[in-house]
């Protein structure tokens, strides 16, 4: 059931916040390309990975590597609080963006409602209620906003390619894990950070890359082949609802009076946006 799927690449996807605190100190482009390569691994092993057209792989390999690239370099240009509330943008345009790319799945008033909601939701968990945009930080917000268009757009397109294997991500977070390390060579930051790492720290890594960095992307991929890219693009605003709970309920945090506003506006947009129209009945003759 594409739902299904969906609900449990969002799942993994919320641990990624537990992961990232204990990492926080290693070069983002180094945990990116460690973990897409472990992820890639499963490549090797999974029958008609690497059988694709190379539009396919193009696709697939700008999606993933395209979208974490500009997502981290907006981390690093404008302050995390905007730059991630811009970032939250991509289910929101998942909806909107359907109807331009996949013929038949015309917008209704509960998709938009549901994803707004859901937007509105998103933003008050992000930014805590308090929101500054700096002029200065203008390059990050951008790259923010075309991290968001990357990932709405790879999604989507996955649809209207040539069929293709869900074993093929694994092809496309190898290709991404190995652009992503050769990105770090060539940043001059130097290999000591690898030696510097923990036990605990090569850990967190490997289970990033099995679970939010592996896993979900294959599930992903598979409630989006099955599945109504409206109705999963509502769903996904439970992501930072459930981060915000994994760092309740496992990192200490506290659940405020805001973000229990917020985990009741994402509910509410996963509801509407999900809810299956009543379909006519036959007049009886």
């Amino acid at each position: 059931m594409p739902i299904v799927l969906a609900l449990i690449a969002i799942l993994i996807w919320s641990t990624l916040a537990l992961v990232g605190a204990r990492l926080n100190a290693v070069p983002a482009l180094l945990v990116l390309g460690i973990t897409l390569s472990l992820s890639g691994l499963s490549s090797l092993f999974l029958r008609g990975a690497w059988r694709v057209p190379l539009k396919v792989l193009a696709v697939g390999v700008g999606g993933i590597f395209g979208y974490h690239f500009l997502y981290f370099r907006a981390f690093a240009l404008a302050p995390a609080v905007e730059a991630n509330l811009i970032n939250y943008l991509w289910p929101l345009l998942i909806v909107a963006l359907s109807p331009l790319i996949l013929p038949g799945y015309a917008l209704r008033l509960r998709h938009i409602l549901g994803a707004l909601l859901g937007l509105v939701g998103a933003a008050l968990i992000v930014t805590g209620g308090r929101l500054s945009l700096q002029a200065p930080a203008l390059p990050g917000y951008l790259l923010a906003l075309g991290a968001a268009f990357t990932w709405a757009l790879y999604s989507l397109l996955t649809k209207r390619l040539p069929p293709f294997s869900t074993a093929t991500v694994g092809a496309f977070c190898a290709v991404s894990g190995l652009l992503s390390l050769g990105m770090y060579a060539l940043s001059g930051q130097g290999w000591q950070p690898v030696a510097a790492l923990a036990p605990l720290d090569w850990l967190f890594l490997v289970l990033a890359g099995l679970g939010p960095m592996g896993a979900a992307f294959f599930f992903w991929d598979a409630a989006l082949k099955k599945g109504d890219p409206r109705v999963i693009g509502s769903l996904a605003y439970l992501t930072p609802l459930l981060s915000t709970l994994n760092l309740v309920l496992i990192g200490g945090k506290q659940l405020t009076p805001l973000s229990f506003l917020a985990m009741c506006l994402i509910i509410a947009g996963a509801v509407v946006g999900s809810w299956a129209a009543p379909r006519p009945v036959p007049a009886q003759t």
